[in-house]
């Protein structure tokens, strides 16, 4: 049977039983204050610039700037700065192998042409 005074429906347990306002002390849980810092990304703009300039010798020379400054730790990007400086010796090296061999056969020609 429930009691008419308890709203609730709760059956009494012969305990003694405190009241709402009388709770036992509890502590207040331990707060920990963490302090946050915010590390912002190291910059990459000069070895994006490796990567992407239409001339190859500005790739090379942002290659190596933006190398140097990511051993030092002042940028990141040391990859795409390595990727950047072989793709600038690469292309030009394509372009100085046709321009050397057409030398050498101008050369060539002026010489066969004066010998006769």
């Amino acid at each position: 049977m429930t009691n008419p005074h308890d709203p609730y429906g709760h059956q009494p347990s012969g305990q003694f039983e405190q009241p709402y306002g009388l709770q036992p002390y509890q502590p207040p849980p331990q707060q920990y204050y963490v302090q946050q810092t915010y590390v912002r990304p190291p910059d990459q703009g000069m070895a994006v610039a490796s990567l992407v300039c239409f001339p190859a010798i500005l790739g090379i020379i942002f290659g190596h700037i933006a190398l140097s400054k990511a051993k030092r730790g002042e940028a990141g990007g040391q990859g795409m700065a390595q990727a950047g400086m072989i793709i600038g010796y690469v292309v030009t090296a394509l372009w100085l192998i046709p321009v050397i061999l057409w030398f050498v056969f101008v050369v060539l020609a002026i010489g066969a042409a004066g010998v006769s």
